[in-house]
């Protein structure tokens, strides 16, 4: 019995990458498998909705022109490339999106720290902003002004600690003084005062009304409202024109201390009086413990109130009522206001990226079809080999070395890297100049 003629059916793979893509078509949802403004053949269709802000025709021909670059790159005018114009069109998005990425990322290290506490905003599904009081879309192709917000946070908080300003709100709250007590709870005191808004010392009302509640005040400060003791050398029944004796002079002025005395008495003088205001103005002294306040000397009878500086504890994730602070905007990578980058605002140098980037994420599709039955296709008394493994590795390794290319890049033009960069070339001008002859001045 003779051996059947075989007549294939096809000599030809059943999916055939076209040489280039087409954008004659222009109507949404059309059939047409070449036209790569059909949504479809795109997962994400940020750039060929034409209800989105990102919406660009020159997307599309960059896509068109990309099915002739893959088609070219992976042989296509000498063996069938298993992809669609689709496939394509899906890795051109990808690497648009991955490189709006990276961008974004890079740009996210430049000014983070002057924009935490900052309005951010809302996004939908494909990165787009869609609410939220940032400052407009797309800042993250604009220059924002240099504030070094987080040192000044920073330089807030050690403030209010150091007593230098800060962003703490300082209050003052006087307490009556009981003859022979020495203890005073300061807390329940000053929390009874914002709960009535009444002074506990000089009545009144208070500035600091239902803001304390079970929050834990800070004393800053112990202090008399007006000294009860006679400073020395300059008290009451004294004055600046009143000098003494220091033989003779004691804890009080007195009038009758006029005298003609040499000029280095005057200095020793001057010395004792610096000295006292670094170690003495009153007799009083105090300790606290746990806002708990213990006076020293016992007070008398004749005491009637002291007063207290404090700031309350707030919590550092509330925002202020009074003003905007920041502590509701933007507090990592993950809140700045920034979208995916227009494909308009993508140079030459960006678009190349793309292509290549578009080309490996080509490769690996092609890699995984061809890998589907083992990297092997059974025919009529043999197998074809087909390069699966080797596409998939060539497929990754140019991801990776684009991907690794770019981040290089970009942190050699990052804006602390462009200042250094500023101040070796300043440095190198310097050099020159100095080496350079100066010229004879001309008037």
């Amino acid at each position: 019995m003779a051996k059947p003629t075989l007549t294939p059916a096809s000599t030809t793979s059943k999916v055939i990458l076209p040489s280039e893509g087409t954008i004659a078509e222009t109507s949404l949802g059309t059939t047409n498998a070449n036209w790569s403004g059909d949504t479809t053949h795109y997962p994400f269709g940020i750039y060929v909705d034409t209800e989105s802000a990102l919406y660009s025709s020159t997307f599309m021909s960059g896509a068109s022109d990309q099915v002739a670059y893959t088609y070219k790159k992976l042989g296509g005018d000498v063996l069938d490339i298993e992809l669609t114009v689709g496939n394509v069109y899906a890795a051109y998005e990808e690497a648009c999106l991955e490189y709006s990425y990276h961008i974004n990322k890079h740009q996210a290290k430049n000014v983070l720290g002057s924009l935490l506490g900052f309005a951010t905003g809302t996004f939908d599904h494909d990165g787009q902003m869609v609410g939220g009081d940032a400052s407009g879309s797309a800042v993250n192709l604009a220059y924002p002004r240099f504030k070094l917000e987080y040192a000044r946070r920073v330089g807030d908080g050690i403030a209010s600690e150091a007593g230098f300003g800060g962003n703490q709100t300082m209050y003052s709250a006087s307490f009556a003084i009981t003859g022979g007590i020495q203890d005073y709870d300061l807390q329940t005191i000053i929390s009874g005062a914002s709960n009535t808004n009444t002074d506990n010392g000089v009545g009144g009302p208070v500035d600091y009304n239902g803001l304390v509640g079970n929050k834990k005040v800070r004393i800053d400060k112990v202090f008399y409202k007006s000294p009860r003791a006679m400073w020395r050398f300059y008290g009451y029944y004294g004055g600046l024109n009143v000098v003494g004796n220091l033989n003779h002079y004691g804890q009080y002025s007195d009038d009758t201390t006029f005298e003609i005395i040499p000029a280095w008495h005057n200095k020793m003088q001057a010395m004792a009086y610096e000295d006292h205001l670094h170690t003495r103005l009153s007799h009083y002294s105090y300790e606290i413990k746990n806002n708990k306040l213990r006076i020293y000397p016992q007070p008398d009878t004749m005491t009637s109130y002291m007063w207290v500086n404090f700031t309350i504890d707030t919590d550092p994730w509330t925002e202020d009522e009074d003003r905007k602070f920041g502590a509701d905007g933007i507090n990592n990578m993950n809140t700045l206001p920034f979208e995916n980058i227009p494909y308009k605002n993508i140079n030459a140098i960006g678009k190349h990226w793309i292509r290549r980037f578009a080309l490996a994420l080509s490769k690996e599709m092609l890699g995984q079809i061809r890998g589907k039955f083992g990297g092997s296709i059974p025919i009529p008394g043999d197998n074809v080999t087909l390069n699966s493994s080797d596409l998939l590795g060539q497929a990754k390794d140019e991801q990776d070395a684009l991907k690794e290319e770019l981040k290089t890049i970009l942190d050699e033009m990052t804006y602390k890297a462009l200042a250094q960069q500023d101040a070796e070339m300043i440095e190198a001008i310097d050099k020159v100049y100095s080496e350079v002859p100066l010229l004879i001045y001309q008037g």
